[in-house]
């Protein structure tokens, strides 16, 4: 595939200012047109992907510098958008807001300087006129190296208000590629941790986008947004697609023949998933098989491993808690010694219990929700050898809850977390790697090959 695929990068000056709209939305107006739309976001967002997905009828990644480092951005980008005619990347929070503390890493003009892309700036115009020249100049000029190709200006009042802003931006020297006007029926629901998950209203999600699509469509200059796309170029520094597969790991007829079943958790309750996991176990010789902990009472047939990722457990604790079956089922097969990964909502629902509902009674721990929210970027370390890792396996993980499990850790933690204030967190024992921290698996693609290996074995 050719590293010059068209690309934008859609920003917005802060949170809030309309950048999923204008994204899912121009995804879908690329699409209606006939173009085949490549669906990236910037950080460790799940649920954006999931509206991105259904615009464009492509799985939605995520791009993110501080869990897979600088160097896989590119790659990663690449990899999602072959067979593409043109990728959209979403940005996360403002421009210029990266991981705390560490600079410029990981904001979404770091993404765009690693791809090469222009930006487009979404601006909430719904209280200003010809301070906007102002805004609009300070994040064109901040940094020399992030190119802002034109503004689409969100929440125009009026036919005069668009004028006067048209009229300040001519200043800026910056082109205004689109406008939009308030739109109630784009509006999505949102909870406490953000936008409601595709999976939980798909019928109206269906609506959602595409009414996105028409706002964007009618009010966007779509043939000067196709065009900025494709002067982008070739993606900087020669990056070839990442692939799953490992050059050192070649799969025998003899492991064809015994791919273990991993049965991945899906359904409304556990929407968090990386799709570069299931590529990885793939590629490491597992068959994969998604089921949902809501509706089905077995565990996938010849299940040797099982992934739990995250998702809202919480709001669906009490249909988790009446499936009894299911309860029981991953129990034995945890205590079978039987690898079992499970990432934030999968560590909940592996506790005995959650809001004084009975769960799956793996750990012996208990969970419950809080009104903190903890939330931020990870360095940690493994403390032990675990299904996932070798001890000092260094992995840079996510955190973005609003529950709590007592305790904190096991007798053998799963990570060390580095920092100001080091911490151990998560459980292992037996097969069980259990932790509040997400990770990015194609940043130590080991992770997925020992998974694997260990469900061969065990």
């Amino acid at each position: 595939m050719s590293a010059s695929v068209p690309r934008l990068v859609i920003a917005a000056p802060s949170s809030g200012s309309g950048k999923t709209t204008v994204a899912t939305g121009l995804m879908a107006a690329f699409a209606a047109r006939g173009l085949a739309v490549s669906p990236h976001k910037v950080g460790p967002d799940y649920i954006d992907p999931g509206y991105h997905a259904l615009a464009t009828g492509r799985v939605g990644r995520n791009l993110d510098a501080y869990l897979c480092g600088p160097e896989l951005v590119g790659p990663l980008f690449l990899h999602g958008a072959q067979g593409c005619d043109i990728a959209v990347v979403e940005g996360v929070m403002g421009l210029y807001d990266g991981a705390a503390g560490e600079g410029e890493l990981a904001s979404t003009a770091h993404v765009a300087k690693l791809l090469g892309a222009p930006v487009v700036l979404v601006v909430d115009a719904s209280s200003q006129s010809r301070s906007v020249a102002a805004l609009v100049h300070g994040f064109a000029s901040w940094d020399p190296e992030v190119r802002v190709g034109g503004v689409i200006l969100n929440k125009v009042a009026s036919d005069r208000h668009e004028e006067l802003l048209r009229e300040a931006l001519e200043q800026a020297g910056v082109p205004v590629l689109g406008v939009l006007r308030r739109v109630p029926q784009v509006d999505t629901p949102s909870r406490h941790l953000g936008l409601v998950p595709v999976a939980e209203r798909h019928a109206a999600a269906v609506e959602a986008v595409a009414a996105m699509g028409a706002q964007v469509s009618d009010g966007c200059d779509l043939g000067a947004l196709e065009a900025l796309a494709r002067a982008a170029g070739a993606v900087p520094g020669g990056s070839a697609p990442w692939t799953p597969a490992s050059p050192a790991h070649h799969p025998t007829r003899s492991d064809e023949q015994r791919a273990p079943v991993v049965a991945i958790a899906a359904g409304p309750a556990f929407t968090f998933s990386y799709a570069e996991h299931t590529e990885l176990l793939t590629a490491a010789g597992a068959d994969v098989v998604p089921f949902d902990p809501l509706r089905d009472e077995e565990l996938p047939e010849g299940t040797a491993g099982l992934v739990i990722g995250g998702g809202f457990p919480e709001v669906y604790a009490s249909e988790l808690s009446a499936n009894e079956p299911l309860r029981k089922a991953v129990a034995a097969l945890a205590e079978s010694g039987a690898p079992v990964a499970a990432e934030c909502a999968g560590l909940l629902y592996l506790c005995r219990e959650l809001d004084g509902l009975a769960m799956c009674g793996v750990l012996d721990a208990g969970a419950r929700m809080s009104e903190r929210l903890t939330l931020g970027y990870r360095d940690a370390v493994a403390i032990g050898d675990s299904v996932l890792a070798a001890a000092g396996t260094r992995m840079r993980g996510h955190e973005f809850h609003r529950t709590v499990v007592e305790p904190g850790s096991g007798a053998e933690p799963a990570w060390g977390v580095r920092g100001p204030r080091p911490r151990v967190e998560g459980f292992v024992q037996r097969g069980v790697h259990a932790s509040y921290l997400h990770t990015h698996w194609a940043s130590e693609p080991g992770v997925a090959r020992r998974f694997v290996e260990r469900c061969r074995t065990s």
